[in-house]
């Protein structure tokens, strides 16, 4: 580009996962014998990097390409923006490789494409007067069609149908480098960044002439209001006196901007489109030009139409050319999902960069991609997957709610850094690790107390998420695995007995007692302090006691009267998608009597564990070992797996949270397939019945949602 060089590279990084596996039982004494074991294996993921630098550090840029990333079969490199042009000899000779242009266009819209699909916050409005002024959008399952306004020197508008088919509509010569020529001319300010500098601190009004300046108020007619521009530099026609350069590069930003605003508007009426996408390095995250370009679309579509801009805006061009160098290995096939720990997010002079690092090598911005194993699409079920938001608390917003959060998340750090390195014993360096996870997480912390929008919306969610990014980087892949497997171990011990007292009721005092357990087994969830807290000072806390601390009824949210009926007078359900949460007691006592109860109504099941780790929740892998130990011990369970009634899938996720948005694409067909019905997300519409049921474990929450600790949610949801 004119000022930043964006570099993309594709890497293989080595890191450790938990593995669990059966032991093998014949003959031997298996009462004392842990149920499964647990090894930690390498294994090789692929990630994509993205790093901008000063152009001045070109050469330094070039030293990091040729030491790190060239081997001997790199032939060509591809490069696309105006560098390509200026620069192409430069790096040929000192790469000693061809380089091939790619087409700007065709890069900006590969790589506007690939962060729409795989990033969840990437796109957000500016709002100029709230506490942050970053509003995210959810991604729509549809990214197509859209409006991307591409304000460089010019303006170019166009017009994206699908992956490949784009069409140029129009275009303006008026763009950024307007702005920058003549506010060179007015001000004798000859960098970009000073000009706005200027502008943020000027007042239009005293250059420009007004509605009111020329009609003594509004003009009602029309419909005008007195403060409308009526003439950009109107008063320098008839005042004799000198201008201030910081109001004469504000009039100049709002007359360039409100020109862009409009032309984008009637191109976007003219095509029926209402998503319009602006980038270039007029945009760049500049919270000047986002405002006056924000509120020229709004004025001019009169709020029909949304002005957006893109987190990672600056890249998409970079991507776009990597992208079609890579076209063989076909990144789209695979779904990506940013690396917190290794990304420095929106509006940073990255503390993770060292100010040495940015003075060194004109570093100061990353961004790290994962390849997910598994592709990840929308639950079928969703009522309207663009509306829906998977979390309850939106932290980028609620001021109070974000500082009770980061300090619960601080207080807590310490903790998870023991748990740790208490989780691999054998390893020499795993104390020093875990102190780097704990300086690395805090550091995070600490970003997003000062830029809450750092990664798209701040929730309890992504605190959690960035935290297993970090736990990851350090080579902690699974630090619960002990906990859970001595849990589980615990917990099948007693399977048979809390099934027998269950067979012994009555079918009321029964259907009960299993929503009770259902609610009792989610208490056990090490993530929540109140819960951490006991379980490390009462080891013997179990299944009753954990049922002695619900909330009697009628609870906080209460229509199990209404499910009750249902049972009693619908017909058996079709089928049912459980989504399990903890391991142990939850689900082997709380969700397997549950299962078995809608398996001996002729109910088929689904049950669904996370593909990967997260804090003490039951993984894919683990929820095979315990449902074959089940079979051994209950015929029912037996049965439905031989004949397929209990299947059991993994959703592609490894976070303590669900988003039904990002699920992995087999367990989406199976529920496109049969029909079923989920469970968790507040406040998620579905298209099918669903049982929403948690245990309030936060004392803040408890607060919010009006209750106590240990209150309990129980939400039956007819469509």
């Amino acid at each position: 580009g004119g000022s930043l060089t964006k570099l993309a590279y594709y890497s293989t990084v080595q890191h450790k996962v938990a593995r669990v596996r059966s032991f093998d039982h014949s003959g031997k004494d298996i009462e004392n014998e842990p149920l499964y074991e647990i090894s930690v294996q390498e294994e090789i993921t692929a990630r994509l990097h993205f790093i901008k630098f000063e152009n001045t550090y070109i050469e330094t840029c070039l030293d990091f390409i040729k030491d790190h990333l060239v081997n001997t079969e790199t032939k060509v490199i591809k490069a696309t923006g105006g560098g390509a042009y200026k620069f192409k000899d430069l790096i040929e000779k000192k790469l000693g490789l061809k380089v091939d242009k790619e087409d700007v266009m065709t890069c900006l819209i590969k790589g506007c494409n690939f962060v729409l699909r795989n990033i969840p916050h990437e796109v957000f409005a500016y709002q100029k007067d709230s506490d942050t002024e970053f509003r995210f959008q959810t991604n729509h399952p549809n990214i197509f069609p859209y409006l991307l306004v591409n304000i460089g020197s010019g303006v170019s508008i166009v017009k994206v149908e699908t992956e490949d088919k784009f069409e140029w509509i129009g275009g303006s010569s008026i763009g950024g480098g307007t702005f920058w020529g003549l506010g060179a001319l007015l001000t004798k300010t000859k960098k970009f960044d000073e000009l706005l500098q200027l502008a943020s601190k000027g007042q239009h009004t005293n250059v420009d002439m007004l509605v009111k300046d020329v009609y003594g108020g509004a003009y009602q007619t029309l419909g005008l209001s007195g403060n409308l521009i009526a003439s950009s530099f109107g008063k320098s026609t008839t005042a004799d006196k000198e201008f201030s350069k910081e109001d004469m590069a504000k009039s100049l930003l709002h007359m360039i901007s409100n020109d862009i605003g409009q032309l984008a508007c009637l191109h976007a009426k003219l095509h029926n489109l209402d998503k319009i996408y602006f980038g270039g390095f007029f945009i760049r995250g500049h919270p000047v030009t986002m405002r006056t370009i924000t509120y020229s679309i709004n004025f001019f579509s009169k709020g029909e139409v949304q002005a957006l801009f893109l987190r990672h805006e600056g890249y998409l061009g970079a991507i776009g050319a990597f992208l079609k160098g890579a076209e063989q290995d076909n990144p789209n096939q695979y779904s990506w999902g940013e690396n917190y720990a290794g990304s420095s997010g929106l509006m940073s002079t990255s503390p993770d960069v060292s100010p040495m690092q940015r003075t060194r090598s004109g570093t100061f911005d990353m961004l790290e991609m994962d390849r997910l194993e598994r592709p990840l699409v929308n639950l079928p079920l969703l009522k309207d997957p663009s509306t829906y938001i998977p979390d309850t608390v939106d932290l980028t917003d609620d001021a109070m709610a974000r500082k009770y959060w980061l300090t619960c998340f601080e207080e807590a750090l310490d903790g998870v850094a023991k748990r740790a390195a208490a989780s691999q014993p054998d390893s020499a360096d795993a104390l020093e690790r875990a102190e780097k996870f704990r300086q690395k997480y805090w550091n995070k912390l600490q970003t997003l107390r000062q830029q809450p929008f750092a990664y798209g919306t701040l929730t309890v969610r992504s605190l959690l998420d960035t935290r297993e990014h970090c736990l990851n980087e350090f080579n902690f892949p699974d630090p619960y695995s002990k906990v859970k497997q001595k849990e589980n171990g615990i917990a099948l011990k007693c399977f048979q007995s809390v099934i027998e007292s269950l067979d012994s009721l009555g079918w009321e005092e029964r259907q009960f007692a299993l929503v009770k357990g259902l609610l009792a087994g989610n208490v056990f969830d090490w993530g929540a302090k109140a819960v951490s807290d006991v379980l490390e000072s009462e080891p013997q806390f179990g299944f009753e006691e954990a049922k002695s601390k619900l909330q009697e009824r009628p609870w906080l949210e209460d229509s199990y009267s209404q499910w009750l009926e249902r049972l009693k007078e619908g017909p058996p359900h079709k089928c049912a998608l459980i989504f399990a949460d903890n391991s142990g007691i939850d689900i082997i006592l709380g969700v397997f009597p549950f299962v078995r109860e809608l398996l001996s109504r002729g109910t088929e099941v689904i049950l669904a564990c996370n593909s990967g780790p997260a804090l003490n929740d039951v993984t894919y892998s683990e929820s095979l070992i315990v449902t074959e130990r089940i079979a051994a011990m209950d015929p029912v369970i037996q049965s439905a797996l031989r004949e397929e009634k209990l299947l059991l899938v993994q959703t592609g996720s490894s976070s303590p949270c669900l988003d039904l948005s990002r699920l992995d694409k087999g367990l989406a067909v199976l529920g496109r397939e049969r029909q079923r019905a989920p469970a968790t997300n507040y406040s998620a519409a579905l298209t099918c019945e669903s049982l929403k049921l948690a245990v309030i474990k936060n004392p803040w929450l408890a607060d919010r949602l009006g209750g106590k600790i240990f209150s309990v949610i129980f939400k039956y949801e007819v469509p």
